[in-house]
């Protein structure tokens, strides 16, 4: 029995078999650094798909700083300790006034949750919208509004899924003004749902990079018209940031700044800490101030010392190596990479996103656009060619490039080739 056989099988033993792996034949990593990670064997792999090391894998910067808060104190947010109050501050001038409370967790499930609790205390609501494809997390309250993973608890009956209008799939003859009307029309029939049956809204929580839907080009003007109704129904606006954010998009540090509003609530997760568990919920003093004062938030884990200061040092790394106007740059070079790649291989039907997060949404044929089923394959090809990457979206077609923000220029060039290559063997040319 091989090495990663062996380990294979204690893994089901312990873990079960069903603890999710990527790839028909499960990774065995051992190292990383920047973009690129190493299995046990030395073979060396392109990420191109891990947001969780945001500044690159085992930053040097932001190993330090673990290790020098790790060996002089770690404890709660119980006692005073500089670190914690400093970066607090830092990150809150990251983001727009009113928003200028933070409360610390570990990871975005728990942000998440308690959003949702900050929520219902400030509007006396249980109702959440959410989309029809989504995921924010892995709490009961999250699972029973989840629709875009397999959950067993039933979507909930104080909770609605709006379907998002995605302009690639546009029906034909349809301008982009009225698909915009007719799903905004929509969501007030699904607002008046909620007055039907006696529900009072909380919350709309959104993904704003909306990632889990295939990261569907939402226009700018739907979201800011279902933001103004949300809140005329006096329900609260969460922006998940979790995978957006901290720069990624290239073009602003939060993905809710595209849409020109500014959210009630904001959460955050995975790439705060570059692998670190930590994680915030950002709001305005007066929705934080009379939940603490009904519920007494504590956190035992959640915004020590040690998470303070690997945090501040990705916020550091941010600024000293300008990670997002690279991901800028090297985003737009992607993007036109992939398009050449799209007039040489008709599986490409669509390429979007923004930055350092990209989508390729692939069809079996660019007329009914209907998905392709080898995308699964070509993800298990890509990594035989050395990248890594995954798919999402409802059919499961759609690439998702979401690399360490270390990622540059000789990186996706490296992506292209390879993805050249396999849609090439796979044949899906174009005639």
């Amino acid at each position: 029995m091989t090495l990663e056989n062996d380990l294979l099988e204690r893994r089901y033993r312990t873990l079960g078999r069903s603890s999710p792996l990527f790839y028909d034949r499960p990774l065995h990593l051992v190292r990383g650094e920047g973009a690129w990670v190493w299995d046990n064997e030395g073979q060396r792999y392109l990420d191109a798909y891990n947001n969780v090391p945001h500044v690159g894998h085992c930053h040097p910067h932001v190993v330090d700083a673990l290790c020098r808060q790790a060996s002089r104190l770690n404890i709660h947010t119980r006692y005073l300790h500089g670190s914690i109050v400093a970066y607090a501050e830092r990150l809150l001038a990251t983001v727009d006034a009113p928003l200028s409370r933070t409360l610390f967790c570990c990871t975005g499930t728990e942000a998440n949750e308690l959003a949702l609790r900050i929520a219902r205390t400030a509007t006396g609501g249980t109702g959440i919208i959410v989309t029809d494809y989504s995921y924010h997390g892995n709490s009961q309250a999250l699972a029973e509004v989840t629709t875009g993973l397999p959950v067993s608890e039933p979507f909930a009956a104080h909770a609605r899924a709006i379907t998002l209008p995605d302009p690639y799939h546009r029906a034909p003859g349809m301008s982009a003004e009225d698909h915009v009307a007719a799903h905004v029309d929509q969501f007030r029939q699904m607002l008046a749902s909620f007055h039907d049956n006696g529900v009072k809204p909380a919350a709309l929580l959104f993904d704003t990079i909306f990632s889990t839907e295939g990261l569907i080009d939402v226009p700018v003007d739907y979201v800011r018209q279902i933001v103004d109704l949300t809140r005329e129904a006096g329900a609260l606006v969460i922006a998940d940031e979790v995978q957006p954010g901290f720069g990624r998009m290239g073009d602003h540090f939060w993905g809710y700044k595209r849409y020109g509003i500014i959210p009630d609530i904001v959460t955050l997760g995975k790439p705060m800490g570059n692998g670190h568990p930590v994680s915030a919920v950002i709001t305005r003093p007066d929705l934080a101030d009379p939940f603490g004062e009904q519920s007494l938030y504590f956190n035992t884990f959640a915004g020590n010392p040690v998470s303070a200061e690997v945090a501040a040092a990705v916020l550091d790394v941010i600024e000293q190596e300008g990670l997002i106007d690279r991901a800028a740059v090297t985003g737009n070079h992607l993007k036109d990479g992939l398009r050449h790649l799209a007039g040489r291989h008709a599986a490409i039907g669509d390429v979007r996103g923004r930055g350092l997060f990209t989508a390729i949404e692939l069809v079996a044929d660019r007329e009914s656009k209907a998905p392709h089923p080898a995308a699964g394959a070509i993800v298990n090809a890509m990594r035989d060619e050395g990248v890594l990457m995954s798919r999402t979206g409802p059919a499961n077609n759609v690439l998702k490039i979401r690399p360490p923000l270390a990622f540059g220029i000789d990186e996706a060039e490296v992506l292209l080739t390879a993805l050249d290559a396999v849609l090439t063997r796979m044949g899906h040319r174009n005639v």
